[in-house]
C-alpha cells in the first residue's frame, strides 16, 4: 500500500503492507516543542473524540522511549483534532496525521530509537495496547494505533506497546471504519495527501472520518 506508515508483522504481512509506502524520508533535525516538565514514570491520556471518550494509561516500564515521546506529543497538543485515518474492524485503528500539515512534519520528522534492549516489563500487543506504528528500524515519530484484537505476530517484528486502553475500549471499536484499508489495498485515505494537506483533505474526501476533539494528559 502506498501509505507511508506500516505494520510489519511476519505473518500478517499482506493485510499491513497497504499501510506503507516506499523507503522512509530522509531524516531531519526538527525543533519540536520540549516539555514543559520530566516525563513521569506513569500517566494517563483522556482522548474526547466524536465517538466518545476512552482512556489510556502508559507506563515508562513499559516502553521508556515510546512513553517519553508520546507524552511530549500529548502535552503538546498534537493529537488534539487528529482523524482516525486507518480504522479495519477487528485489526487496529490508527491515528497520528496533524491536520496542520506544517505542524505534523515538524513532528513526523523526528525519530525516536527503537527500544533496545527491550524492556523486561514489555507489553505483548493484545487488543486494548497502543502501539506506534513504523516504516523501518528506527522510525516511530507521530502515528500510533490501537490493537483492535491479539496481533501477537506483532510481537516478533519488534512493536512494543507502549500503553493500553483502560477505560473505553468500546469506543475504539465503534469509530468509523468503512472507508477502509489505505490505498492501494482499499478506499481510504492516502497517506501522502493527508500529509500534504492536512484537514482539507480529510473534510473534503473522507469526512465521516472520526476524530480527536481533545487529548489531556492526566
Amino acid at each position: 500500500m502506498r501509505s507511508k506508515w506500516v505494520l510489519v508483522p511476519v505473518t500478517v504481512m499482506a493485510a499491513v503492507v497497504a499501510a506503507c509506502g516506499g523507503a522512509p524520508r530522509e531524516e531531519k533535525k526538527a525543533d519540536v516543542p520540549k516539555p514543559k516538565a520530566p516525563p513521569p514514570a506513569e500517566y494517563r491520556v483522556r482522548f474526547e473524540t466524536t465517538r466518545g471518550p476512552f482512556t489510556i494509561e502508559v507506563k515508562r516500564e513499559w516502553a521508556p522511549k515510546g512513553a517519553d515521546h508520546f507524552y511530549g506529543l500529548a502535552s503538546d497538543g498534537f493529537y488534539d483534532g487528529v482523524r482516525f485515518h486507518r480504522v479495519i474492524r477487528g485489526f487496529v485503528a490508527q491515528f497520528g496525521i496533524n491536520g496542520n500539515p506544517k505542524l505534523n512534519a515538524l513532528w513526523s520528522a523526528t525519530y525516536i530509537p527503537d527500544e533496545s534492549p527491550l524492556p523486561p516489563r514489555r507489553l505483548r500487543n493484545r487488543k486494548g495496547t497502543i502501539t506506534f506504528a513504523v516504516r523501518g528500524p528506527n522510525t516511530r515519530a507521530t502515528q500510533v494505533f490501537v490493537n483492535l484484537r491479539d496481533n501477537l505476530d506483532l510481537d516478533r517484528s519488534g512493536f512494543v506497546p507502549f500503553g493500553r486502553v483502560t477505560e473505553g475500549l468500546d469506543v475504539v471499536e465503534k469509530l468509523y471504519y468503512s472507508y477502509g484499508e489505505l490505498p492501494p489495498r482499499g478506499q481510504g485515505p492516502d497517506p501522502a495527501q493527508s500529509e500534504l494537506l492536512g484537514e482539507e483533505y480529510f473534510a473534503r474526501s473522507f469526512a465521516r472520518l472520526d476524530r480527536i476533539e481533545k487529548a489531556v494528559v492526566e
